[in-house]
């Protein structure tokens, strides 16, 4: 009897998502904005930025993939902002994104391109540094990481 109990309780558990604070829902909507940004960078006035960070072994033309991410972030960005009920799936998918496009901050580094005023090794190892903070932010604020800690 007990081992219902606790089973019902964890499908109970893992149906609701993970209590966040004020703190949390406040900045996965900053998260959110800062990839509407992004995004919009991505199609319009930092497009040629962008391409710097788009490895030279990328077998795609470098406009199409800053078009493409662009796009995924302006959905990410609203989907954070708007779309709170998946809130912790979206902070997997958000991380996985940064995760996936980090190889091209990788590039930037290796490769020496200069964008965004990252003009120097130092400037675009500070910027390898931030990436890991994105997907921690993108965990912690959607709940996420204390969803999969349960």
């Amino acid at each position: 009897m007990p081992t219902e109990t606790t089973s019902a309780n964890h499908e109970n558990a893992a149906a609701e998502p993970a209590p966040v604070s004020a703190l949390q829902h406040a900045l996965r909507a900053l998260l959110g904005a800062a990839l509407l940004l992004a995004g919009l960078g991505h199609l319009t006035w930092a497009r040629t930025e962008f391409q710097a960070q788009v490895p030279s072994w990328v077998p795609l033309d470098a406009d199409l993939v800053v078009v493409a991410s662009g796009v995924a972030e302006l959905l990410l960005g609203a989907a954070l902002i708007l779309w709170v009920r998946r809130r912790i799936t979206l902070g997997w998918v958000v991380a996985g994104f940064f995760v996936v496009i980090f190889p091209g901050n990788v590039a930037q580094f290796v490769e020496g391109n200069d964008g965004f005023g990252l003009d120097s090794d130092a400037a675009r190892g500070v910027r390898l540094l931030f990436q890991p903070v994105l997907v921690a932010w993108a965990l912690w604020s959607t709940g996420a990481w204390s969803a999969w800690r349960r």
